[in-house]
C-alpha cells in the first residue's frame, strides 16, 4: 500500500477578502474531491487573502496509480482560475 500527499503553495492575486479567497478555493477543492476522490484540506495561510496552502492525500496499491492521481491533481490545480502555483511538494510513504 502506498500513501501519498501533495501540498501546493498558491498565490491568489485577484482576492481582496477572505470571502473572495473562499470563492476561489472552494470550487477547486470540490473538483479535486469529486474528480479524483482524494482527501483535500486548506492547510495553511487561512487568514491571508492572497495566499493559500492546500494539500491532498491519496492511497493506492501501486506507486504508478498514486503517481497518476497526483499528476492529475497537479493539472487540476495548475488550470484553476485565479490560482498561481508558487511551490509544490509531494511525499510518499
Amino acid at each position: 500500500m502506498i500513501v501519498a500527499a501533495q501540498v501546493w503553495e498558491l498565490h491568489l492575486e485577484g482576492c481582496h477578502s477572505l470571502k473572495e479567497k473562499r470563492s476561489v478555493l472552494k470550487p477547486l477543492t470540490a473538483a479535486l474531491r469529486r474528480e479524483l476522490n482524494v482527501a483535500v484540506a486548506e492547510t495553511g495561510h487561512q487568514d491571508a487573502w492572497q495566499r493559500a496552502e492546500i494539500a491532498c492525500a491519496t492511497v493506492g496499491s501501486a506507486r504508478t496509480v498514486v503517481d497518476d492521481v497526483l499528476r492529475a491533481a497537479d493539472r487540476l490545480v495548475e488550470e484553476a482560475d485565479g490560482v498561481r502555483v508558487m511551490d509544490t511538494v509531494a511525499s510518499y510513504r
